[in-house]
C-alpha cells in the first residue's frame, strides 16, 4: 500500500497509487506521489512518466476521515501535500500520462488537469464533489480538462462527466476498455519517450513557459476559499455529514 515506482520499459517509470479501499490519499500520500513523480522527472533515462492506480478507482481525494479525526492541522496538511503533487505532475521534467480507470475525484482531478495527457478506460468518471464536501479548489484543474460553462456546470451541482465526454472535448486521448487501459497508457508513453531525450525535457518545459494559467498561483487561489469556508464553520458541518446514509458515497473527494 503506498506510493510506488516502476520501470516496465526504457525510458518509462510508471507510479502507481495504491491506499485501499478508495484510493483517498492521507496528507502523508500526497507528499509520497509529489516526490516520486518528481524523482521520476529527474532520472535522465526517463522520457515520460505514467501516472496510474491500482483498485477501484484513480483517485477519491483527500481522507476527509483522517480530516475529521485530526482537524485543522490535517486539513492544512491536505491542502499544502494536494498543492505538491499537482505542481509535481505539471513541472515534472518529462511529459505525464495519466491512466485513468473508475472515479477520478477531487484531488485526482488536480492530477490529471495538470498530466500532459490523459488515457482513461470506459468506465471512467471525472468530478468535483466539492461543494458536497465542505471544500473549494481544482477548478483550476477542471477548466483544463472542458469548456467554461461545463466546467462551472459540473463544479456547482458536483455531477460527473465520463471519459467519453472528456474524449468529445478534446481532453482525453484515448478511451478503451479497462482491462486494456495499461497497454493504452505505455503505447502513448512509449511513443513520447522514443524522442530524443534532450528536446522532450526542453518540449515540457516551453510548452508550460506558454501556458495562459498559472496553475500553482491559481490553485493556491482557490484554496483561500476553502479556508474561508473552514473559518466560517460550514465546512465543518458539511463534513459531519459526510458518510451518513443519506450521503454515503466515497471516502474522499476534495482537493
Amino acid at each position: 500500500m503506498g506510493v510506488s515506482t516502476s520501470s516496465p520499459e526504457k525510458g518509462i517509470s510508471v507510479v502507481t497509487v495504491d491506499f485501499p479501499p478508495v484510493n483517498a490519499l492521507p496528507v502523508r500520500g500526497w507528499f509520497e506521489l509529489a516526490d516520486a513523480v518528481r524523482g521520476a522527472g529527474r532520472d535522465p533515462s526517463v522520457g515520460c512518466v505514467v501516472l496510474a492506480a491500482e483498485g477501484r478507482g484513480f483517485n477519491a481525494g483527500v481522507d476527509i476521515k483522517e480530516i475529521q479525526a485530526a482537524g485543522r492541522r490535517a486539513l492544512i496538511g491536505a491542502n499544502q501535500g494536494c498543492a505538491e503533487a499537482f505542481a509535481a505532475v505539471y513541472e515534472c521534467e518529462v511529459p505525464v500520462v495519466a491512466a485513468v480507470h473508475g472515479f477520478c475525484l477531487g484531488g485526482g482531478i488536480g492530477l490529471v488537469g495538470n498530466a500532459d495527457a490523459i488515457v482513461a478506460s470506459d468506465d471512467a468518471t471525472f468530478g468535483l464533489p466539492e461543494l458536497d464536501r465542505g471544500a473549494l479548489g481544482a477548478a483550476t484543474h477542471l477548466a483544463r480538462l472542458v469548456p467554461q460553462h461545463l466546467m462551472r456546470a459540473l463544479y456547482y451541482t458536483s455531477r460527473t462527466a465520463t471519459a467519453a465526454e472528456l474524449r468529445a472535448h478534446g481532453s482525453v486521448w484515448k478511451v478503451v476498455p479497462r482491462a486494456e487501459l495499461p497497454a493504452a497508457a505505455l503505447e502513448l508513453a512509449r511513443e513520447i519517450a522514443a524522442k530524443d531525450a534532450r528536446l522532450i525535457r526542453l518540449a515540457k518545459a516551453a510548452i508550460n513557459g506558454v501556458d495562459p494559467v498559472d496553475v500553482r498561483r491559481s490553485y493556491r487561489f482557490e484554496q483561500g476559499f476553502t479556508f474561508e469556508a473552514n473559518l466560517d464553520g460550514v465546512a465543518d458541518e458539511l463534513r459531519d455529514t459526510f458518510g451518513k446514509p443519506e450521503t454515503k458515497g466515497s471516502e474522499g473527494g476534495t482537493g
